[in-house]
């Protein structure tokens, strides 16, 4: 079984905004797979699924960013998920808009959520895929921005790495991560 969870925060005031480019993600995979996220356990948003006969996990914590962990961790202990196949997917401010890079390990780098899922993991060692969403240019404070919405330009460069992302989430099944940074990075 492969665990895929989206970071974000949940609610309308929260849609669309670069904090949340995890949910955006997920749910364009769950739109190309046709399944809908119409179960709530351990206080995530959930749907299961199979793809190339794998059955996927797709979370969304209900929790806000900086409580995933909470959620990550209640459903890796229940499903008794191998800790390769875990895969995050998040903002990142140290990445240009709309590119991504995958890591296997890892600090937080200041990533409230990422922050979370290590201390109730307990490790740094989990795989991710960061969404580059840029810096804010000073003096916006990072919170503003990072809880700001994409503008039309940015978002038409998210819009266009959606299939990408999902290609990769697809492999994510097939390949060693290795393979996978391999291929995408």
């Amino acid at each position: 079984m492969k665990l895929i969870i989206g970071l974000g925060n949940p609610g309308k005031q929260y849609e669309n905004t670069r904090h949340n480019i995890g949910f955006m993600i997920l749910d364009e995979l769950a739109k190309n797979w046709n399944v809908n996220f119409d179960k709530n356990k351990f206080n995530a948003d959930y749907a299961v699924t199979y793809y190339s006969g794998i059955k996927y996990l797709l979370i969304k914590p209900t929790t806000y960013m900086n409580l995933s962990g909470e959620a990550v961790r209640k459903f890796y202990d229940y499903f008794e998920i191998n800790m390769e196949d875990v895969l995050v997917i998040y903002d990142d401010l140290d990445t240009k808009t709309a590119n991504f890079k995958l890591k296997a390990k890892g600090s937080s780098g200041g990533h409230n959520g990422i922050k979370s899922i290590i201390n109730h993991l307990g490790t740094e060692k989990f795989n991710r895929l960061k969404i580059g969403i840029n810096r804010p240019i000073p003096p916006m404070k990072v919170v503003d921005y990072v809880l700001g919405k994409f503008s039309k330009e940015e978002m038409g460069k998210i819009e266009k790495i959606y299939g990408k992302s999902i290609n990769c989430i697809e492999d994510f099944s097939k390949l060693s991560f290795v393979e996978l940074m391999n291929k995408y990075n």
